[in-house]
Protein backbone atom coordinates (compact mmCIF):
# COMPACT_ATOMS: atom_id res chain seq x y z
CA UNK A 1 0.00 0.00 0.00
CA UNK A 2 1.38 3.54 -1.11
CA UNK A 3 2.41 6.27 1.72
CA UNK A 4 -0.92 8.21 0.24
CA UNK A 5 -3.49 5.53 0.91
CA UNK A 6 -2.52 4.79 4.40
CA UNK A 7 -4.64 6.17 7.11
CA UNK A 8 -3.05 9.10 8.72
CA UNK A 9 -2.08 8.27 11.95
CA UNK A 10 -2.35 11.31 14.43
CA UNK A 11 -0.74 10.80 18.46
CA UNK A 12 -2.31 12.34 21.52
CA UNK A 13 0.32 12.90 23.79
CA UNK A 14 -0.29 13.44 27.91
CA UNK A 15 0.35 17.73 27.37
CA UNK A 16 -2.59 17.37 24.93
CA UNK A 17 -0.61 17.89 22.06
CA UNK A 18 -1.63 15.85 18.77
CA UNK A 19 1.15 14.95 16.61
CA UNK A 20 0.83 13.95 12.80
CA UNK A 21 3.61 11.02 11.89
CA UNK A 22 3.37 11.53 8.44
CA UNK A 23 4.53 14.57 8.67
CA UNK A 24 6.18 14.35 12.11
CA UNK A 25 4.77 18.12 13.26
CA UNK A 26 2.57 18.91 15.91
CA UNK A 27 -0.71 20.19 14.61
CA UNK A 28 -3.76 21.89 15.98
CA UNK A 29 -7.42 20.90 15.60
CA UNK A 30 -7.64 23.80 12.93
CA UNK A 31 -5.42 21.40 11.00
CA UNK A 32 -7.33 18.54 11.77
CA UNK A 33 -10.18 20.18 10.78
CA UNK A 34 -8.31 20.41 7.00
CA UNK A 35 -7.77 17.35 7.09
CA UNK A 36 -11.57 16.53 7.83
CA UNK A 37 -12.43 18.85 5.45
CA UNK A 38 -10.26 16.80 2.54
CA UNK A 39 -11.26 13.66 3.23
CA UNK A 40 -8.18 12.73 4.05
CA UNK A 41 -8.31 9.41 6.32
CA UNK A 42 -6.98 9.60 9.68
CA UNK A 43 -7.24 8.28 13.49
CA UNK A 44 -5.96 9.82 16.59
CA UNK A 45 -4.66 7.83 19.11
CA UNK A 46 -3.57 8.31 23.02
CA UNK A 47 -0.09 7.71 23.10
CA UNK A 48 -0.07 5.80 26.42
CA UNK A 49 -3.09 3.64 26.92
CA UNK A 50 -3.69 3.33 22.50
CA UNK A 51 -7.19 4.36 22.44
CA UNK A 52 -8.52 5.41 19.83
CA UNK A 53 -9.66 9.40 20.72
CA UNK A 54 -10.93 10.25 16.78
CA UNK A 55 -14.20 10.36 17.99
CA UNK A 56 -13.30 12.89 20.87
CA UNK A 57 -10.96 15.12 18.31
CA UNK A 58 -14.23 15.23 16.01
CA UNK A 59 -16.35 16.47 18.60
CA UNK A 60 -13.64 19.00 19.88
CA UNK A 61 -13.40 20.56 16.46
CA UNK A 62 -17.83 20.82 16.42
CA UNK A 63 -17.78 22.18 19.97
CA UNK A 64 -15.19 25.33 18.92
CA UNK A 65 -17.57 25.24 15.26
CA UNK A 66 -20.53 25.84 17.51
CA UNK A 67 -19.24 28.23 20.01
CA UNK A 68 -18.47 30.03 16.98
CA UNK A 69 -21.02 32.97 14.92
CA UNK A 70 -22.65 30.71 13.09
CA UNK A 71 -23.21 27.73 14.72
CA UNK A 72 -25.75 24.91 13.03
CA UNK A 73 -27.47 23.32 16.61
CA UNK A 74 -29.80 25.74 18.08
CA UNK A 75 -30.09 25.23 22.05
CA UNK A 76 -33.54 23.47 21.32
CA UNK A 77 -31.79 20.92 18.96
CA UNK A 78 -28.94 20.30 21.36
CA UNK A 79 -31.75 19.54 24.18
CA UNK A 80 -33.68 17.11 22.09
CA UNK A 81 -30.80 15.62 21.18
CA UNK A 82 -29.52 15.00 24.66
CA UNK A 83 -33.26 14.11 24.77
CA UNK A 84 -32.54 10.96 22.61
CA UNK A 85 -29.41 9.66 24.59
CA UNK A 86 -30.20 6.32 26.73
CA UNK A 87 -33.68 6.40 24.79
CA UNK A 88 -34.67 2.84 22.89
CA UNK A 89 -34.83 4.98 19.40
CA UNK A 90 -30.98 6.42 19.93
CA UNK A 91 -29.45 4.18 17.38
CA UNK A 92 -32.18 4.91 14.82
CA UNK A 93 -31.52 8.81 15.41
CA UNK A 94 -27.59 7.99 14.77
CA UNK A 95 -28.85 6.00 11.47
CA UNK A 96 -31.83 9.20 10.68
CA UNK A 97 -28.97 11.86 10.87
CA UNK A 98 -26.27 10.23 9.42
CA UNK A 99 -28.30 9.43 6.44
CA UNK A 100 -29.70 13.10 6.05
CA UNK A 101 -26.15 14.19 5.98
CA UNK A 102 -25.31 12.31 3.35
CA UNK A 103 -28.27 12.93 1.26
CA UNK A 104 -27.38 16.75 2.11
CA UNK A 105 -23.84 16.29 1.14
CA UNK A 106 -24.66 14.38 -2.26
CA UNK A 107 -27.11 16.98 -3.06
CA UNK A 108 -24.82 19.90 -2.72
CA UNK A 109 -21.90 18.18 -4.57
CA UNK A 110 -24.06 17.34 -7.78
CA UNK A 111 -25.44 21.43 -7.45
CA UNK A 112 -21.38 22.56 -7.10
CA UNK A 113 -20.96 19.90 -10.24
CA UNK A 114 -23.49 21.95 -11.79
CA UNK A 115 -22.29 25.11 -11.36
CA UNK A 116 -19.04 23.87 -12.65
CA UNK A 117 -20.37 22.32 -15.98
CA UNK A 118 -22.55 26.12 -16.19
CA UNK A 119 -19.59 27.66 -15.74
CA UNK A 120 -17.42 25.66 -18.22
CA UNK A 121 -20.10 25.63 -21.06
CA UNK A 122 -20.82 29.42 -20.53
CA UNK A 123 -18.04 31.35 -19.08
CA UNK A 124 -19.78 34.14 -19.23
CA UNK A 125 -21.85 32.73 -15.94
CA UNK A 126 -19.85 33.71 -13.15
CA UNK A 127 -18.98 32.10 -9.43
CA UNK A 128 -20.94 35.39 -7.92
CA UNK A 129 -23.63 35.03 -11.05
CA UNK A 130 -24.48 31.26 -9.78
CA UNK A 131 -24.17 32.34 -6.07
CA UNK A 132 -26.80 35.66 -6.80
CA UNK A 133 -29.16 33.07 -8.44
CA UNK A 134 -29.19 29.98 -5.65
CA UNK A 135 -29.29 32.89 -2.92
CA UNK A 136 -32.72 33.52 -4.43
CA UNK A 137 -34.05 30.08 -4.43
CA UNK A 138 -34.65 30.74 -0.85
CA UNK A 139 -38.08 30.00 -1.51
CA UNK A 140 -37.91 27.17 -3.69
CA UNK A 141 -35.47 25.51 -0.50
CA UNK A 142 -37.96 26.54 2.12
CA UNK A 143 -40.99 24.83 -0.36
CA UNK A 144 -38.86 21.34 -0.19
CA UNK A 145 -37.63 20.93 3.11
CA UNK A 146 -41.23 21.73 4.08
CA UNK A 147 -41.98 18.97 2.16
CA UNK A 148 -39.28 16.67 3.34
CA UNK A 149 -39.99 16.86 6.70
CA UNK A 150 -43.67 16.73 5.98
CA UNK A 151 -42.56 13.00 4.17
CA UNK A 152 -40.50 12.79 7.09
CA UNK A 153 -43.55 13.06 10.09
CA UNK A 154 -45.77 11.00 7.77
CA UNK A 155 -42.94 8.29 7.78
CA UNK A 156 -42.50 8.31 11.14
CA UNK A 157 -46.16 8.21 11.94
CA UNK A 158 -46.51 5.27 9.96
CA UNK A 159 -43.95 3.76 11.84
CA UNK A 160 -45.51 4.66 15.22
CA UNK A 161 -48.95 2.88 13.58
CA UNK A 162 -46.64 -0.15 12.97
CA UNK A 163 -45.41 -0.31 15.99
CA UNK A 164 -48.72 0.31 17.98
CA UNK A 165 -50.67 -2.30 15.70
CA UNK A 166 -47.62 -4.30 16.79
CA UNK A 167 -47.60 -4.13 20.48
CA UNK A 168 -51.51 -4.29 20.10
CA UNK A 169 -51.40 -7.92 18.66
CA UNK A 170 -48.64 -9.20 20.90
CA UNK A 171 -50.88 -7.57 24.02
CA UNK A 172 -53.91 -9.45 22.47
CA UNK A 173 -52.22 -12.43 22.26
CA UNK A 174 -50.66 -12.57 26.12
CA UNK A 175 -54.16 -12.25 26.78
CA UNK A 176 -55.75 -14.70 24.63
CA UNK A 177 -53.08 -17.08 26.13
CA UNK A 178 -53.81 -16.56 29.42
CA UNK A 179 -57.27 -17.07 28.96
CA UNK A 180 -56.38 -20.20 27.49
CA UNK A 181 -54.37 -21.58 30.24
CA UNK A 182 -57.26 -20.54 32.83
CA UNK A 183 -59.51 -22.05 30.66
CA UNK A 184 -57.70 -24.90 30.22
CA UNK A 185 -56.75 -25.48 33.97
CA UNK A 186 -60.56 -25.07 34.62
CA UNK A 187 -61.57 -28.07 32.31
CA UNK A 188 -59.04 -30.18 34.43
Amino acid sequence: MSEQKKIRLIKKYPNRRLYDTRTSSYVTLADIKELVINHEEFVVTDTKSSKDLTRSILLQIILEEEAGKIPIFSESTLSQIIRIYGNSMQSMMGNYLEKNLQVFTETQNKLKEYSKKTADVNPFVSSEAWSSMLSNQAPNMQKFMSNYLEQTKNAFSLFEKQIEKNFDNKHSFDVDDSKTSKDHKRKK
